[in-house]
């Protein structure tokens, strides 16, 4: 199932003549997998199986009818790891959770949100949340190098959003995140972000526009990197109806990194996905690539196909195989925001890593 964008969701509640007074709903999402992966190294390669927890989580939400149209909303929402594994930062509230006002007007939040620019394409990869997940390439990419000061396709802490009510299929959105709340020296920079989108959706027909700007500061905190800044922009879009749905994104990140200001780790990339539905059963298909503005032989591609079963509404099995091939100089890796950390499979510069992996998913 692909990512709920909840902000938007609630953001298109406010259009409804009254609110629903739930104080306390329960929900959440348990996706476990066996995981067959191989490193692909250069040199001495190796293989490792394991149970994997790939963003399963528990949370709690609920809405306030205040009157005249307006409500107060707000969400806690915590990363659970199923095979019994204990991840670094797996603490409360450290997945989206907000507290925030709904009326006529659109939706303001505060708390710790996904970004617009995040919002804007996470929703068209068909392999969200495992082994295969786009964010192994797109938004700065999972390797044993930076190729971004910080994640673009990211959750932040110290987010104040806003997004508009919906105007015949099309919302915008917009958020600041402040940082440096580990700042003890006047003589430290503050690090922030400015993330927007619009994001269209009319029937079948999806189309949305994303940027972000990174001001990298010194202080410890949010966006800690060093005075530095980095900016990116995206393009997507879909058409989904009952049998299939195709996708696209189209992703360019620049910074002044380099000497003198110039762009050192900036990078375009771009990803494909379909998927055809035939009774209870769907298969799906990606392709993923990312090349180095200035660097050579540091591209990557991704393929991977796979196939899901519904057993029920809420609960299905599936497939996947998913090969990610670098080049020469290359050092991205099978994507951890399914796993936690470390990446599934680093292979190094110039390696293949691939993964067979066998799940099931329940939404509740």
């Amino acid at each position: 199932m692909q990512k709920k964008i909840i902000a938007l969701a609630i953001a298109a509640a406010v259009s409804a003549p009254a609110f629903a007074d739930n104080n306390v709903t329960v929900y959440g999402v348990a996706n476990v997998s066996y995981d067959m992966t191989q490193s692909g190294a250069v040199a001495n390669g190796f293989s490792n199986n394991k149970v994997s927890s790939n963003t399963s989580r528990l949370g709690f939400k609920g809405t306030e009818d205040l009157g005249d149209g307006l409500a107060a909303a707000w969400q806690i929402e915590s990363l659970i790891q199923i095979d019994g594994q204990t991840a670094a930062g797996n603490t409360l509230a450290n997945r989206n959770t907000y507290l925030g006002l709904a009326g006529g007007f659109g939706t303001v939040l505060m708390g710790r949100h996904d970004t617009p620019y995040n919002l804007s394409n996470r929703k068209y990869d068909l392999f969200a949340d495992g082994l295969a997940d786009n964010r192994s390439i797109m938004g700065g990419g999972q390797g044993t190098a930076a190729t971004v000061g910080a994640s673009f396709n990211g959750r932040q802490p110290n987010v104040l959003a806003y997004i508009s009510p919906a105007m015949s299929g099309l919302t915008g959105a917009i958020a600041y995140v402040a940082g440096a709340e580990g700042q003890t020296l006047a003589t430290q920079t503050k690090g922030s972000a400015w993330s927007m989108a619009a994001l269209y959706g009319n029937g079948p027909i999806s189309a949305n526009f994303g940027y972000e700007v990174h001001t990298l500061g010194t202080a410890p905190g949010t966006l800690f990197f060093a005075t530095l800044k980095e900016t990116a922009w995206t393009i997507s879009g879909g058409y989904k109806v009952a049998e299939f749905e195709i996708n696209g994104i189209y992703e360019k990140t620049d910074d002044n990194f380099g000497a003198l200001g110039a762009n050192a780790l900036g990078h375009r990339a771009y990803y494909l996905s379909g998927k055809y539905n035939f009774g209870s059963n769907a298969v799906k298909l990606a392709y993923a690539n990312a090349a180095a503005n200035v660097t050579a032989n540091t591209d990557a591609t991704q393929v991977t196909v796979g196939f899901d079963h519904s057993l029920s509404k809420r609960t299905t099995v599936y497939a996947l195989y998913t090969q990610l091939s670098n080049g020469t100089v290359g050092v991205y890796a099978l994507s951890a925001n399914g796993t936690g950390a470390p990446a599934a499979a680093v292979s190094g510069a110039g390696g293949k890593p691939s993964a067979f992996s066998l799940g099931m998913k329940h939404t509740f």
